[in-house]
């Protein structure tokens, strides 16, 4: 890897650690990470406290890009499987990434499907 893409990595997991430091999810209100690369997007909802994920959605699984239109599919179908354990407030977890772009569409999105945080 070359000395700039190694310094972003080191960056993301700082980020990451320090976001992570200050948040958890339990049964109730889980904690919904998101992970994004250029092929793919995907989120998990997950109770911290069990040590349990609770649901996923897969934008591999779903064909979807991880575009703005893309991420609303998985946004959609992860607001579902909240809906279907009786789950409407949720702590989202960026990863580490900044919150633009696709990361803020896949947070609106799960607003606009009734998911709170």
């Amino acid at each position: 890897m070359s000395k700039i893409l190694k310094q972003k990595a080191a960056r993301r997991q700082k980020a990451k650690l320090r976001i992570r430091s200050k948040i958890s999810g339990c049964a109730e209100m889980p904690r919904v990470s998101v992970f994004r690369s250029n092929k793919y997007f995907y989120a998990q909802a997950i109770d911290d406290v069990g040590g349990v994920t609770l649901c996923y959605a897969d934008g591999a699984k779903l064909g979807v890009k991880p575009s703005k239109e893309g991420v609303a599919t998985v946004a959609k179908t992860l607001a579902d499987g909240l809906k279907a354990k009786k789950i409407e407030n949720i702590v989202f977890d960026r990863n580490g990434y900044m919150y633009h772009g696709v990361i803020a569409a896949f947070a609106t999105a799960l607003r606009d499907n009734g998911i709170n945080f």
